[in-house]
């Protein structure tokens, strides 16, 4: 496998992605942590900060950074999968105000620790503007406005924007208004896991990868080439999580699809906009989301790639090219400066991890030593380090404003078995669309797409 075709990411590292060394026999540790993409290196991170002494042991099934990791749209933000309503009628409005607080915080940890440990990863901190380009979805903006300004959220965290002001943030075709947030920064994802796991390394963490996992329980991780023994055992595996037993049905494993322009002239970016490298997407019911590379290209992504039955991730399902011809085309409709004429010269994709409740969580089951974290819905760029940070506390017994945060602990439920969960995560794929494409002819919100999104739970 040529790890640097997975992704543009990985295929623009100064990096040759040579595998470190396979787990060579049994081992003992303290904490033994399966999975480093961000939430194991995270983890690794802080937990080998506080308390030096640890011995820490990462498995990775490939290499660092080699799932979502490596190939996300970049956007280290305080998006939360669900929302503050939605926390508020769980835990109530104190605790969902305390998690979005610390949402924010987190963009601002993980620049600090990249700047800390040097590690270049375009960062750029730019903001997110989402934008409104029909009756329907500006109706969805000044909603998530009134929702932020309900939990005592100014316009210094979310603001409105009329059709001029979103323009000059990016200059979208048919633009009609939108939102901007501050708490988001562009990355270059695989620069970020790459040079995160050579800190965790200088800080004496022992990463083995080409190593997987065939079984974890209590007090022990099974590899094909040995046991590693701990007292405390983390999952960290998100997206491919249900190809460990007894987790079929603990997430379901959405692929999210991206594409890459050629670097583009500066009158072009002059036209389109993002001068401060801002995030971008809009209030359509199926996500898109890009950025403006360092390097200037657009790196454009989105869902639309079907649910795989029985939970199945495989190397093949990493290109679907219908959704690269949709992305592609969604591109020219935004940008039509763009027009047919702008090659792209990367594709690829990935599968990230939903749980049944839309609803990501951190927790420690002490009388097992088993730990998790995941379910981030596509979030997790930012939310890992989160779940890093809380794990670390959890894991050294020390309580913390982390600890007390409301996805501390939470348990989703599971998924539906086969076909039912086939059926019904695909009819909701279609559902989006459809509601799409009616709201595009007439600008009306869809009442499909509500329904569908609360029997989802989010």
């Amino acid at each position: 496998m040529r790890y640097q075709d997975l992704s543009y990411w990985l295929s623009t590292l100064d990096d040759p992605l040579t595998p470190r060394p396979s787990l060579p026999a049994d081992a003992d540790a303290d904490v033994v942590i399966v999975g480093a993409g961000y939430t194991g290196l995270w983890t690794a991170y802080y937990l080998a900060r506080a308390d030096p002494t640890l011995r820490i042991t990462v498995l990775e099934q490939e290499i660092a950074g080699f799932g979502a990791s490596g190939r996300n749209g970049g956007w280290c933000s305080a998006l939360f999968p669900t929302s503050l309503t939605g926390l508020a009628r769980r835990h109530g409005p104190d605790a969902a105000i305390a998690m979005q607080r610390a949402m924010q915080e987190t963009v601002r940890e993980v620049g600090r620790v990249v700047t800390a440990e040097g590690i270049d990863c375009d960062w750029a901190a730019g903001g997110t503007v989402v934008l409104a380009r029909s009756d329907a979805q500006l109706g969805r903006a000044r909603a998530a406005v009134d929702e932020a300004r309900t939990f005592g959220f100014g316009p210094a965290d979310l603001a409105l924007l009329d059709a001029g002001e979103a323009a000059a943030r990016c200059a979208a075709e048919g633009v009609r208004g939108g939102t901007y947030t501050p708490h988001c920064a562009a990355v270059h994802p695989a620069k970020l896991a790459r040079g995160l796991a050579r800190a965790v390394e200088r800080l004496g963490v022992t990463i083995h990868e080409r190593t997987p996992v065939r079984e974890l329980s209590p007090g022990r991780v099974v590899t094909p080439t040995g046991v590693v023994r701990a007292p405390v055992v983390v999952r960290a595996t998100e997206g491919y999580t249900p190809a460990l037993p007894g987790q079929r049905r603990a997430v379901v494993p959405v692929y999210s699809l991206m594409v890459a322009t050629e670097p583009l002239p500066e009158p072009t970016w002059a036209r389109i906009g993002l001068a401060e490298r801002e995030t971008f997407s809009d209030h359509r019911h199926v996500i898109i989301y890009g950025q403006r590379t360092a390097d200037g290209r657009l790196a454009f992504g989105g869902r639309g790639a079907p649910y795989h039955f029985g939970s199945r991730v495989r190397p093949g399902y990493d290109r679907e090219p219908a959704v690269f011809a949709a992305l592609r085309r969604t591109l020219g409709d935004l940008f039509p400066v763009l027009g047919p004429d702008v090659p792209l010269t990367h594709r690829w994709g990935g599968p990230l991890g939903v749980a049944r409740d839309w609803s990501a969580s951190v927790g420690l089951d002490r009388a097992t030593g088993l730990a998790w974290a995941g379910g981030y819905v596509g979030d997790g760029v930012s939310t890992t380090n989160l779940a890093g940070r809380t794990l670390a506390d959890l894991i050294r017994g020390v309580p913390s404003e982390l600890t007390a945060l409301p996805w501390v602990g939470h348990r989703s439920p599971r998924w539906e078995p086969e076909p039912v969960r086939w059926l019904a995560v695909n009819a909701g794929l279609r559902v989006m669309f459809s509601a799409d494409a009616a709201e595009t002819r007439t600008g009306r919100p869809s009442r499909r797409a509500a329904l569908f999104g609360r029997f989802l739970g989010h």
